[in-house]
Formats: structure tokens, C-alpha cells, sequence
């Protein structure tokens, strides 16, 4: 009996401290948005759950439902993370990668992994899935990302397009990005981008709606709140939305 109790009121101390689900509403339902940690987050859209770069432990992801697809940007550890992968049930899960990825995957998950490389496109449960480049600048040979070796996503669900950035400076193939609602947009140095070049990225691209994520660097957490200036200083049409990833607090 004990045993019960101490793991319920684990379990509960997860949900608490986990943020609650943001709402989007498109033409064919309403899609659910989870933080979960850095570049971590969970999609719900109808009956398909996206877990996007599953990190920092299989307990973040308790009381969730089991992924349909899981999309893995990058080879680091904040993004493919077979520690959390383990602990998960994935069984009836695809995963979506780029190829650099698929050769770390261990041989279970290659059996169910399908890649994609910059520029393609698939549909899975009527979610469009682009793979957009995500890459430092300048582009080299011995940069943290390597131009064509992770990939950023463009998602289409319904009439909304959410546009995850992966690890990236602001590079053209972000600017000129057209239709985006949701934006989910890095700013951690020396590993992306400062506040600046993010925020002067995405006044060239113009997202709807911009959430700041993956923003701690070798330095602590980026400003985000002076992200949220420099955009909407220029443009306030711009709804950036400042949320909790950290265990800190939110807007």
C-alpha cells in the first residue's frame, strides 16, 4: 500500500510540474501543444500523438498517450536520446528522421523509422510532414549542425502549418518560409542562434504565432522576453507566447 501511495504522489508531482496543454484550433479539430523540456514537445491532433525529440527521461512523458510518430531532428542527446527512447512505449510508433539519425537508431527502432531528408515531404494520418534544413552559420564543415544532416519540420494539420526550427541559425530556408501559424523557434548559443538573429529571423518569415523553445545555452537560459521586444518592438501582429520549458515561470 505504501508503495502505491509513493508512486502516486510521484506521479502527481510529474503532472504538476509539467505545463499545462496550449490550444490551436484548425479546420479539422484542435490540436493540443505540450511542453516538455528544451526542444521537447508533444503534438495531439485527434488520435495521433507526436512526441517531437523525446529527452530528459521517460517519467516526463507519464499520463500521456503512447506516440504514434515520433519526429527526432538532430544526433545530439537533447534530441536523440535513446535513454528516453527505452523507456517509452513505442511499440506501435513510426519514426520520422533524417538519415544521420536512422544510423544511430538502434535496430528496433530502424524496423519502424522512415527517412526523410531536407526537402521531402510525406502524409501520415493526414499530417502533412515537411523536412526543412536547419544548419549554423557560416555553413562548415566542422559547424555543431551540418548543413543536410538534421532536419527542422514544417507539419500540416488541417488548415494550421506549425514550423519546428530544430537546431539552426536563421538561415534563408527559415526567412523565406511562407503560411506559417505556429512557429517553435531555437535560441541557445554557442549551439543555434542569439535572441537577435532569431528574432530578427522570424520578422522576415512573419509566423502568426511564435513560441521561443530550446533556449538554454552554455550561459543559462536565453532572454526570451527580450525575444518578445525585439519582435514585437517591429511588428506587433506577431503573437510570441512565452512558456514554461525549464520549470521556471511562464507567461
Amino acid at each position: 500500500m505504501k508503495l502505491i501511495l509513493i508512486l502516486l504522489l510521484l506521479s502527481s508531482t510529474v503532472f504538476a510540474q509539467r505545463p499545462k496543454a496550449y490550444i490551436i484550433e484548425t479546420s479539422k479539430g484542435s490540436l493540443q501543444i505540450r511542453p516538455i523540456t528544451h526542444g521537447t514537445l508533444v503534438l495531439t491532433w485527434g488520435e495521433t500523438t507526436i512526441y517531437v525529440d523525446p529527452y530528459g527521461g521517460a517519467k516526463l512523458f507519464e499520463g500521456l498517450d503512447d506516440p504514434d510518430l515520433i519526429l527526432i531532428t538532430d544526433i545530439h542527446g537533447d534530441h536523440l536520446n535513446p535513454e528516453t527512447l527505452n523507456g517509452l512505449k513505442t511499440t506501435n510508433a513510426e519514426f520520422i528522421v533524417p538519415r544521420a539519425v536512422y544510423d544511430q537508431l538502434s535496430d528496433e527502432f530502424k524496423q519502424r523509422a522512415h527517412v526523410l531528408n531536407n526537402n521531402e515531404s510525406i502524409s501520415r494520418n493526414q499530417i502533412g510532414i515537411k523536412a526543412i534544413p536547419m544548419y549554423n552559420l557560416p555553413a562548415s564543415a566542422d559547424a555543431r549542425h551540418t548543413k543536410g544532416r538534421g532536419n527542422g519540420y514544417v507539419l500540416s494539420f488541417g488548415n494550421k502549418n506549425v514550423y519546428l526550427s530544430g537546431d539552426t541559425s536563421g538561415i534563408p530556408e527559415m526567412r523565406t518560409l511562407k503560411n506559417i501559424d505556429v512557429a517553435f523557434v531555437c535560441m541557445n548559443l554557442p549551439y543555434t542562434m542569439d535572441v537577435d538573429e532569431a528574432a530578427a529571423a522570424v520578422l522576415d518569415f512573419k509566423p502568426k504565432i511564435v513560441y521561443p523553445y530550446h533556449y538554454r545555452g552554455q550561459n543559462g537560459l536565453s532572454d526570451v522576453n527580450r525575444f518578445k521586444q525585439l519582435v514585437n518592438g517591429k511588428d506587433k501582429k506577431i503573437d510570441v507566447r512565452l512558456r514554461d520549458w525549464y520549470g521556471g515561470s511562464s507567461e
